[in-house]
């Protein structure tokens, strides 16, 4: 696998997504279950109306997830330099350079939207950022992510801090100091760390970490996302700055968090990761609002 997603870094662009793209229409012909996923959730979305442009936008939204998935070898193995010159347009940068300039530490949200890894290596360029990660469940992926993550950034890996306490206690730390950090905020968190509040029309159990960190270090919040441009041109990386603090409020501070995903996710609605189970109950949490109890 290594060795793929090294050949597929060494392609250009243009010719990595080519072959992301006829993955991703494979995966959608092939897996009944993701199919229905994605098209469960986008009909439920709102998004797009009606049943012909429903199922067309869940055939480019494959494409589109096919892309990604083939791109991540070069956010991964690519020298650095070429990965950040794939940004070719800063859509809001103002902003962060002006929260910067005041010395404010900042939460950069970024949902599974467009080239997420891309816009985690261009910010992991520009700011001193600390990012929590949970190590994922194959141990030879989680390789793989660690090593890439890893190159340029920090290589003895002190650029992520562990999804646990004590990750959170050195998260707190950097930020206090006027450092960053990057929020994957639609993941659906483990008991006891979300709220059961609106995504898209339905209850989704949204982490209440953002809402938590801000209170505690007064962090700016940063919506952002890279768009992926067509025909392999690289990126637009659109930051959208929240000017007011989050509810103290746990679930309305989730609900604004969710406010903030959705309208990132209405600028590029194809390239979401729609076919990910979202509304899903974790163990432990407790029911949804208005689920049958048995």
């Amino acid at each position: 696998m290594k060795l793929l997603l090294r050949l597929l870094a060494w392609l250009g662009l243009p010719a990595n997504h080519r072959v992301g793209a006829l993955a991703g229409r494979l995966v959608f012909a092939l897996s009944p279950r993701f199919r229905l996923r994605t098209l469960e959730n986008l009909r439920a979305s709102g998004v797009a109306s009606g049943d012909a442009a429903i199922a067309a936008l869940a055939k480019r939204n494959a494409v589109e997830i096919g892309k990604g998935a083939a791109e991540l070898a070069w956010a991964l193995f690519r020298p650095i330099d070429q990965v950040t010159a794939l940004v070719r347009e800063l859509d809001g940068w103002d902003g962060v350079e002006r929260l910067r300039a005041a010395g404010r530490p900042i939460l950069f949200v970024t949902p599974h939207l467009g080239g997420y890894d891309i816009a985690g290596r261009y910010l992991w360029t520009r700011l001193p950022i600390l990012a929590m990660y949970r190590p994922h469940k194959l141990s030879w992926l989680d390789e793989l992510i660690r090593e890439g993550r890893n190159r340029g950034a920090a290589p003895d890996g002190s650029n992520v801090a562990p999804a646990t306490m004590a990750g959170v206690r050195m998260l707190l730390r950097h930020l206090k100091k006027g450092g960053s950090s990057v929020i994957l905020p639609d993941q659906v968190p483990g008991e006891g760390e979300g709220e059961w509040v609106e995504f898209f029309g339905r209850p989704a159990y949204t982490m209440t970490l953002t809402g938590r960190l801000q209170e505690s270090t007064g962090a700016a919040i940063v919506f952002c996302f890279a768009e992926r441009l067509p025909e392999g041109r690289g990126f637009r990386l659109v930051l959208r700055t929240r000017d007011e603090p989050l509810p103290t409020d746990r679930p309305a501070a989730a609900r604004a968090v969710n406010e903030g995903v959705e309208a990132l996710v209405r600028m590029a609605p194809a390239q979401y990761l729609w076919g990910y189970n979202r509304y899903k109950r974790p163990a432990g949490a407790p029911p949804a609002p208005g689920a049958i109890r048995w």
